[in-house]
């Protein structure tokens, strides 16, 4: 619990506090005071049922905002939040406002904490997700065999859609627990796989926890590329591999992936490290839904962007990167322009495939210096009745930091 005048020695207005489902009943002293001497209560509509808010209630507006709150500064008011109100809870949408002797919180059990309970879970071993305003995709790079996930919902519809979502990827044989209502006297829980699901739909706020009993994605980089909506132009799953590495993903950080071609090399770039983010440039109009498509199937919308135009144009007005890749589409109008704009200790990495290409690789690699890779990778594959090494074309690849 905060101490409600902080190191100022000035009240706090406003009061955050952690309801669970047994309502009242629940609070601590000071909580039931901070309600007795609000002038107006924060709330979803069940939580001010919960308190018995009365007239001083007044249900968060849609689509969310914060600004009521703001706008009675300095009077007593009252936020109510699910559990703890700084795990996926209005807590942290309201402190990017406030100052440190403004507010006070007194937080409750989390529904994770309720959840691991219930099941008698190591929370430090379980992974929890807010997926009741994010996409199930969010979960496909992070469920493998023996991995345990509690997520939130958004409704008593959710888990069955969920366990249909986990059967088209999968996770057929996913074990899941539906908690609803946890902490109250309408606390329920349920239990099914995903490929057997045939539960009604509950009610909310619900859970759900999954055991993961099948692979899920490899960890490494390189994903097949069957992974991937392409139209063909796509970097090939070795040839990515190597380009991973060479651009060295760190947490987060943004890519600008110029000649995006599938997308493919951002999306991996995004699933590298924690909230590492990337620009897509394509000059070709059909390609960004392959780029979008991926993006979504990742649950990686709100890392990934693509953007339509021909380097070094567009790329004028956005966010200077941290690293650069170079995967089409290279000039030596783009190489000059980038080592003008790029701040130093910028990272860039250019694959080529052509003479041309190579050419202007090898004369960038003797001006500025870095590293020059020539990959030449040969598969195994029909010749008749037999087999033959059969070569990709040999990729040149130049890597620098500025």
């Amino acid at each position: 619990m905060s101490d409600p005048t902080h190191t100022t020695g000035k009240a706090a207005w406003l009061t955050v506090i952690g309801l669970g489902e047994d309502g009242l009943a629940g609070l601590s002293d000071a909580s039931r005071k901070a309600l007795q001497s609000a002038e107006v209560i924060f709330g979803g509509p069940r939580h001010l049922d919960l308190v018995k808010a009365g007239t001083k209630g007044q249900p968060w507006p849609v689509p969310f905002s914060t600004q009521p709150v703001l706008a009675r500064r300095g009077s007593p008011v009252v936020v109510l939040a699910s559990g703890d109100p700084f795990w996926h809870g209005a807590g942290g949408s309201l402190m990017q406002d406030l100052e440190t002797h403004e507010w006070v919180s007194h937080p409750a059990p989390s529904c994770f904490a309720l959840a691991a309970n219930r099941l008698g879970w190591k929370l430090e071993d379980t992974l929890c997700l807010g997926l009741h305003a994010a996409p199930f995709a969010k979960l496909l790079p992070l469920l493998g065999r023996g991995r345990r996930v509690i997520c939130t919902l958004r409704d008593g519809e959710s888990p069955a859609e969920l366990a249909g979502w986990l059967v088209e990827n999968g996770h057929d044989a996913a074990r899941l627990h539906v908690m609803e209502r946890l902490g109250g006297p309408l606390e329920r829980l349920r239990h099914s796989t995903a490929r057997d699901w045939d539960l009604p739909p509950g009610g909310a706020p619900v859970l759900v926890a999954i055991e993961a009993t099948q692979p899920g994605l490899p960890q490494a980089s390189g994903l097949a590329d069957a992974h991937f909506a392409s139209d063909g132009q796509i970097t090939k799953r070795p040839i990515r591999a190597l380009t991973l590495s060479a651009l060295a993903p760190r947490t987060g950080e943004l890519l600008w992936d110029i000649g995006g071609g599938s997308g493919s090399v951002s999306v991996e770039w995004c699933l590298a490290a924690p909230g590492a983010h990337a620009l897509t440039f394509e000059p070709r109009a059909e390609r960004l839904e392959n780029i979008r498509a991926n993006a979504e199937r990742f649950g990686l919308t709100h890392r990934m962007a693509a953007v339509h135009g021909k380097a070094p144009e567009v790329l004028t007005g956005h966010e200077l990167p941290d690293c650069v890749f170079i995967g089409g589409g290279g000039s030596q109008a783009l190489l000059d322009h980038l080592w003008m704009i790029l701040p130093e200790g910028t990272r860039l990495v250019a694959n080529g495939v052509t003479l041309e290409t190579e050419t202007l690789l090898m004369q960038a690699h003797a001006q500025h210096g870095g590293h020059l890779l020539k990959a030449e990778i040969a598969e195994a594959g029909p010749l008749g009745s037999m087999r033959d090494w059969q070569r990709a074309r040999p990729v040149i690849q130049w890597s620098i930091t500025r």
